[in-house]
């Protein structure tokens, strides 16, 4: 882009004005479409084919996959609030209340709300029916819970 006057509006370059740096620039910005649009399928490539540059693409890609900030503000509140109010179910396997708790951990974890894995033992911990109060107190006499991960708990 050059100015056509020291006031002027923006214009696109003629291809011989172009200097070593503009060449780079176009060169990256070609790569990085090439990388964006190379592994999307047909509905995301059409919903960027219009994108005239990468900076376009990933954030019509970004917005597409987590929606608008206040998108994804609202599905962080959501998943906080199921992570909070998470209890086992009577009739669910220690198995199935761990998948369901890790889908809504990992669900916050993409969307950049990452809990404390000391947090996670714990909220898991409290959650267990009372029948497993013993070996919820031998984890806690026998385990540092500020280092204990989630793979650690011997279900």
């Amino acid at each position: 882009m050059k100015k056509l006057e020291e006031t002027g509006p923006m214009v696109l370059k003629d291809k011989k004005e172009y200097i070593d740096i503009d060449k780079k620039a176009i060169e990256k910005n070609y790569r990085a479409k090439k990388i964006l649009v190379c592994d999307i399928g047909p509905d995301e490539y059409n919903r960027v084919s219009a994108c005239d540059t990468a900076k376009e693409i990933w954030e019509a890609l970004q917005t597409a996959h987590e929606g608008t900030t206040q998108v994804k503000q609202s599905k962080i509140d959501m998943f906080t609030t199921e992570y909070e109010l998470f209890r086992m179910k009577d009739d669910e396997s220690i198995q199935d209340m761990h998948t369901r708790f890790t889908s809504i951990i990992n669900e916050l974890h993409s969307l950049g709300d990452v809990i404390p894995r000391n947090k996670l033992v714990r909220k898991i911990l409290s959650v267990l029916p009372g029948s497993w109060e013993s070996k919820i107190n031998a984890f806690t006499e026998a385990k540092d819970l500020q280092t204990l991960t989630m793979d650690e708990l011997d279900w």
